[in-house]
């Protein structure tokens, strides 16, 4: 098993920046000091890496993708990001790892280096040209943002907030699947912040236009970074209020309330949806 098998504190959880410390140090594209360094090639859902299976290792010298953009330092090294296409045949010696493996073969520190990857590659593509008027973005000098010549429009990195939420009552939780999950696997309610609500606006609306049920005592667990493709994921625990299940089939097959004792199959342990469950059924 390439993870850990329980994780500390949600700061701990795969693609938060604490499973960097100490190895990865994020800078700015136009820091970049030059020379060879390390490579971070994601393609799609995959991370391409070097080495044996059981000791992977980001690829390292020149390769075929060009000049990539640099993330900052790997290992005191420069680290540089890559997005080579599909059709391009694999240099020897790399092979592609997922990144949205249930049980990931890669370690934690480059399962969460190549979600870090995914995020800044959303935002790259999602930036090039000026939402106000259309025109080629320009890198603001130090910055991850971007501005425009044209217009003076200026962006930055944007992060999408998501609630999600456990919903207890006594003996039993509510769990909801969604039509394209593997079979009899289940989670917890969750969805995007709209207009002018705060996270716990959100986690409760959200439990009631999916499920119907009215929810209370809305207590903040903590959170986890999401690069599929660029979200943060606000985790929370509420208490059953009131209300029959209703399913919203718009989004999801089924919800139901599951005696505590007889859970479904449940998220893998690399989701902040399954640290919620763990930490407050005592799963581990």
């Amino acid at each position: 098993m390439a993870l850990p098998p329980h994780y500390l504190s949600p700061p701990h959880l795969p693609f938060n920046r604490t499973c960097l410390d100490g190895r990865f140090h994020l800078a700015v594209p136009g820091a970049d000091p030059g020379g060879d360094g390390v490579w971070v090639a994601v393609r799609g859902g995959e991370l391409l890496v070097a080495g044996l299976p059981e000791r992977p290792a980001l690829p390292e010298g020149k390769f075929v993708w060009g000049e990539g953009i640099y993330l900052g330092s790997w290992d005191g090294r420069p680290c540089r990001l890559a997005r080579p296409s599909r059709e391009t045949p694999l240099p020897e010696g790399l092979r592609a790892e997922s990144l949205l493996a249930a049980d990931p073969a890669l370690p934690i520190e480059l399962l969460s280096l190549g979600g870090l990857a995914r995020m800044v590659l959303y935002w790259e593509r999602h930036s090039r040209h000026c939402p106000a008027c259309g025109t080629v973005m320009e890198r603001v000098s130090g910055e991850w943002g971007k501005h425009c010549a044209a217009c003076a429009t200026t962006l930055f990195p944007q992060i999408a907030p998501c609630a999600i939420v456990l919903v207890r009552r006594p003996g039993e939780v509510l769990l909801t699947r969604k039509p394209e999950w593997p079979p009899n696997r289940y989670s917890l309610v969750a969805g995007f912040i709209e207009f002018g609500e705060c996270l716990e606006e959100a986690a409760a609306r959200e439990v009631l236009e999916e499920t119907g049920v009215r929810v209370c005592n809305v207590r903040y667990v903590g959170s986890q970074s999401w690069p599929f493709p660029s979200q943060l994921m606000a985790g929370f625990v509420a208490d059953y209020a009131g209300g029959e299940i209703v399913v919203e089939t718009r989004e999801l097959a089924d919800a139901r309330w599951f005696p505590v004792d007889a859970l479904p199959d449940l998220p893998p342990k690399r989701s902040i949806a399954r640290y919620i469950l763990d930490s407050e059924l005592e799963l581990d």
